[in-house]
């Protein structure tokens, strides 16, 4: 009987080769051993593709996160005690957080957080004061606090005007402390809104620049000073009781009182003004006679020659020469003189005279005779101090 044909397969083998099974000892050639080594070069490929997508994920995070992560690590403020010199300037009504700000703007202090800190620790810290400061740069926050609140450490431009001086020599005295033009001020006081003048003054700031000592803020403008000065006057004036309608006049009379009393009493010297003014017929027929008129009038200070009298005659100042109060006030009076105009001393006196120029002794008197008496005496203590000897009221 024949043998049944073993039919072949068209990679060679037969039937039972193709079934996996051996043929005469050899080992089956079919599609399974071919396959798997594929599989594993396409299992690795992956492999190393997501090792590669992990590695760049792992760097991109670390490039981004760093700079966070040495935040939390690094330390928010200098070791200190820092190197060289820089000017910083404290505002009024600057808070701590607007000083911390202007220190890392500096560069004094690493972080206003740790400025802050070390202020919350020291409750000096509230009573910083505004001027300029000379601190280091790099410093670390509780050094630069220890400056800041040391009030030996605080410089300000600082300036006193004195009592009775006329607007042109206030202007000189600001300019000489804060360094600010006078041509500045001379402007700045043409803008009565600006400067806060009242309507009454009519756009004349002299009277108003009241004298005192100033701490001006740093890089204050010629207008804020002034501003200043005048709501300073405002804030007299309405201490003394003066209703608004009445401050040119009560600063009129003031500065004629600043202007003659010397150490006198003030209130007596605003009564004799009162007096002259409110009694045409008196004495004085309405005249004033005050030689501090003439003076404005001349802007000259000390005594006056017989020209310079007569030239005066020719200003609305000269109260020599025209009745009643000058067209405004003659110069800045003090807080004295302005409660004197405003509450003169009760009596009935039109002269006084300074009868002693070293010790400021000054008689007042009611009738011309006894002013005649008054002023011997002084004229007697001139003859004896011819160089002190200045003319009387």
């Amino acid at each position: 009987m024949t043998e049944p044909h073993l039919e072949h397969s068209i990679f060679g083998g037969t039937e039972h080769e193709e079934a996996g099974g051996h043929h005469e000892g050899r080992p089956v050639r079919g599609r399974p051993p071919r396959r798997r080594p594929r599989r594993r070069g396409r299992r690795l490929g992956i492999l190393v593709a997501a090792l590669a997508i992990v590695a760049v994920a792992a760097f991109a995070a670390y490039t981004v996160l760093r700079p966070v992560v040495d935040g939390f690590l690094e330390s928010n403020d200098y070791p200190g005690p820092g190197t060289g010199r820089v000017q910083v300037v404290v505002n009024e009504g600057d808070t701590g957080r607007a000083i911390g700000a202007t220190l890392v703007k500096a560069d004094v202090v690493k972080s206003a957080k740790a400025f802050l800190a070390a202020a919350a620790k020291d409750k000096r810290s509230a009573a910083i004061q505004p001027g300029t400061y000379s601190l280091r740069k790099q410093m670390a926050a509780k050094g630069a606090l220890a400056v800041l609140v040391d009030p030996r450490n605080r410089t300000v431009p600082r300036v006193t005007v004195r009592e009775g001086l006329w607007k042109n020599e206030v202007f000189a005295a600001l300019s000489k402390g804060t360094g600010v033009p006078v041509a500045q001020y001379r402007a700045a006081a043409k803008d009565a809104q600006a400067i806060g003048l009242p309507a009454s003054a009519k756009g004349n700031v002299e009277g108003f620049l009241y004298p005192s000592t100033y701490e001006f803020p740093a890089k204050s403008t010629a207008a804020e000073q002034l501003k200043i000065m005048v709501a300073k006057a405002v804030q007299e004036l309405d201490s003394a009781g003066v209703p608004e309608a009445s401050y040119q006049r009560t600063l009129t009379v003031a500065s004629i009182v600043e202007g003659e009393a010397g150490v006198a009493d003030r209130g007596k010297v605003a009564r004799v003004v009162e007096n002259r003014l409110r009694n045409p017929d008196g004495p004085t027929v309405g005249l004033l006679q005050m030689d501090s008129t003439v003076n404005y009038a001349l802007q000259k200070r000390g005594n006056l020659t017989k020209p310079e009298y007569d030239r005066a005659k020719s200003s609305p100042y000269d109260t020599y020469a025209n009745k009643g109060l000058p067209p405004g006030p003659i110069g800045n009076p003090g807080a004295k003189a302005i409660e004197a105009a405003a509450h003169p001393t009760p009596g009935p006196w039109y002269y006084f005279v300074t009868v002693n120029y070293d010790t400021g002794e000054t008689r007042f008197a009611a009738t011309q005779a006894e002013h005649d008496r008054n002023n011997a005496q002084r004229q007697q203590w001139c003859d004896a101090h011819k160089p002190k000897c200045e003319g009387g009221g």
